[in-house]
């Protein structure tokens, strides 16, 4: 139940900008998890969530998203074979090295981006189904920051 309930959390701070325990927990319950304020405060601390500004400029929760988080050999493999990237709408167009494409893509699939529905891969070029255009922004934004740092 512990890990429906935390994999629910996730999935909600993702969807909506939760600045207080309250508000989780209140979405907790609507979704079918009886929770305490004090349930809710372990769940932030056993999922190492932070605070951090929201899209609306307000102090929401988040999931720390850092390179650690995503393996070492997923980045590995992303810094060797990305090339170039450019979006169309909610569309991600990434240009690989010839015969990479498909190991660029497993790769994005294991990092989890909530904002990539799903990915195809031919033998240089990935295509990336993204859930908005803004989502297509920030995704350039995550593959940016994972390549320039070292």
């Amino acid at each position: 139940m512990k890990l429906e309930r935390h994999s629910k959390i996730v999935e909600l701070i993702r969807k909506y900008e939760i600045e207080t325990q309250e508000e989780l927990a209140r979405l907790l319950n609507e979704a079918g998890f009886t929770v305490t304020q004090a349930t809710v405060s372990r769940d932030i601390r056993e999922l190492k969530l932070t605070k951090a500004q929201g899209r609306s400029g307000r102090q929401v929760y988040q999931v720390m998203e850092s390179q650690e988080g995503y393996g070492d050999k997923y980045i590995r493999v992303l810094k060797d074979g990305f090339l170039s990237m450019d979006m169309a709408q909610n569309i991600l167009v990434i240009r690989t090295v010839a015969g990479m494409a498909m190991a660029v893509g497993a790769a994005l699939d294991a990092m989890h981006f909530h904002e990539i529905v799903g990915c195809i891969a031919g033998d240089d070029t990935i295509m990336c189904a993204v859930r908005s255009a803004d989502d297509t922004i920030l995704v350039m934004d995550k593959i940016r920051k994972i390549l320039s740092d070292s």
